[in-house]
């Protein structure tokens, strides 16, 4: 009896014959990889630690595995709106509440490149995020705002943190974008290529961290550090951005998954 063609069926024998894509969005994860950078008085979030439990050796012949240290914002990871004190008493706001099906979603991808590219400080309006929708059409409730600057490029964590004695230097969002992307758009959340969700200047902003305040604050997400958004289109694209599910958990690494359909 053949078998019932369904919508997974047919996913995967799209991605069996490469009509779908599957991009990797995350940036790789090691000792070396930039943290963000906190004033003195704060504790500071460490970087990935590695000790080598055992490798093929008398501690374990025959298998090999680490011990790893970290802060649960490190690397390409995600925000959870617990993450930020604007979002601590809402429900479901750890990474082991959250319902899964809210870390999948369709992709709005904003190209900034050129401008971030020129003026290190660019913060995206709900001007340009009009303009982008009277190209593409208006962001659905329920999408992933994915706001490309092409800053991963950028070798070394000197210049990918970009700091200066007044702080970093990194492109976000503007305040009133922020509330028009959790507030009028309903979007899941945004995701970056800086080490945080938030300008190297939000320090400065009314309110201060706006991406963290705002959209933590109405429970939404953040994904920091991403990568390879210049692979996605526009539109079309699914993001999968499942944290690990940490009990109370504010945040963790994970692996950043976009579907594409082949050009």
């Amino acid at each position: 009896m053949p078998s019932r063609v369904t919508v997974l069926s047919l996913l995967v024998e799209e991605l069996r014959q490469g009509n779908i894509q599957v991009v990797d969005l995350t940036q790789p994860l090691g000792p070396d990889t930039p943290v963000i950078d906190l004033p003195p008085i704060f504790a500071a979030s460490p970087g990935l630690s590695i000790e080598t439990i055992s490798h093929y050796d008398d501690k374990g012949p025959a298998w090999y595995w680490n011990t790893i240290h970290l802060g649960e914002h490190t690397g390409t990871h995600f925000d959870a709106p617990v993450h930020w004190i604007t979002g601590k008493d809402l429900p479901n706001n750890t990474t082991d509440r959250i319902p899964v099906g809210r870390f999948v979603g369709p992709a709005c991808v904003i190209d900034c490149s050129k401008e971030a590219g020129l003026y290190e400080d660019f913060l995206l309006t709900p001007d340009h995020v009009l303009a982008w929708e009277g190209e593409h059409g208006k962001i659905q409730p329920g999408s992933w705002l994915l706001f490309r600057t092409d800053w991963s490029k950028r070798q070394g964590r000197e210049a990918f943190l970009n700091a200066r004695e007044d702080g970093s230097h990194t492109p976000g969002f503007h305040p009133d974008c922020v509330r028009f992307l959790a507030h009028e758009r309903n979007v899941l959340g945004v995701g970056v290529e800086t080490v945080g969700t938030d300008a190297g200047q939000a320090g400065g902003f009314d309110p201060m961290f706006p991406s963290h305040n705002i959209m933590h604050g109405s429970g939404r997400f953040g994904l920091a550090s991403l990568t390879n958004l210049d692979q996605l289109p526009p539109t079309g694209a699914v993001v999968i951005a499942a944290p690990l599910k940490i009990v109370n958990g504010s945040g963790s690494p994970l692996r950043v998954l976009a579907l594409v359909p082949k050009p």
